[in-house]
């Protein structure tokens, strides 16, 4: 699964009927951005929001995710096995209560990067995919806000030191996008195939890139 943010705040087709979250999925970060709107971070329902996601992922914009493939009903099922893991989560970005992003962290000691740097103490994982534009359009600096946002969630809201992400070497955008919101550039490493009855990923080249908490929020 990969990085593929995109410089707009996007629109999910509508929901089908009974399809909407539970009151069960409250948020877990809510957070103003001027000029933009009011961006909420809720945990994914596997079932009710697989038509979101997977609207998003089949397209080939979101190639480096690694889902384009997928059924409906698959992609439900990877999020409903991983709503069950202690280690890897899966979240849905709203912008004004509309979706426009996809979230998933993971503890990095726990998935298939930690054989690949050495990971320190407090380390946290994201991946991030943006939605297509939607019908409010382009939106100057949209991006960077979010982007923002998730930091201010992961590094203060999770108290975690310092988050890593793996984008693809070929996602040069994604990487030029982390590298100018303060990530610093790591090492370039293969990531292993991994191969198991839930889940299969192959291998991936990856630029590791990293972003401490004093660089996002200095004292």
């Amino acid at each position: 699964m990969e990085d593929a943010p995109e410089d707009t705040p996007g629109a999910a087709p509508a929901p089908a009927p009974g399809s909407a979250p539970g009151p069960a999925l409250a948020y877990v970060h809510r957070q103003t951005v001027g000029g933009l709107g009011v961006v909420g971070i809720r945990p994914v329902d596997a079932e009710a929001d697989a038509d979101v996601v997977h609207g998003w992922v089949r397209e080939e914009r979101a190639a480096f995710w690694g889902m384009n493939g997928l059924t409906r009903d698959q992609v439900a099922e990877i999020y409903a096995h991983m709503a069950g893991l202690d280690t890897h989560h899966a979240f849905l970005v709203e912008l004004d209560g509309v979706p426009v992003a996809l979230l998933q962290t993971y503890e990095p000691a726990a998935d298939r990067v930690g054989d690949c740097y050495e990971v320190a103490s407090g380390d946290l994982g994201i991946h991030l995919l943006l939605a297509p534009a939607g019908a409010r359009g382009a939106r100057s600096g949209w991006s960077s806000a979010l982007m923002g946002v998730l930091a201010a969630y992961v590094l203060l809201g999770l108290d975690r030191p310092r988050v890593v992400v793996d984008p693809d070497v070929r996602n040069e955008k994604a990487i030029a996008r982390f590298l100018r919101q303060g990530f610093e550039a790591g090492p370039v490493v293969t990531l292993p195939e991994i191969d198991l009855p839930d889940v299969y990923l192959p291998e991936k080249k990856a630029q590791l890139a990293f972003l401490r908490r004093e660089v996002a929020f200095p004292a």
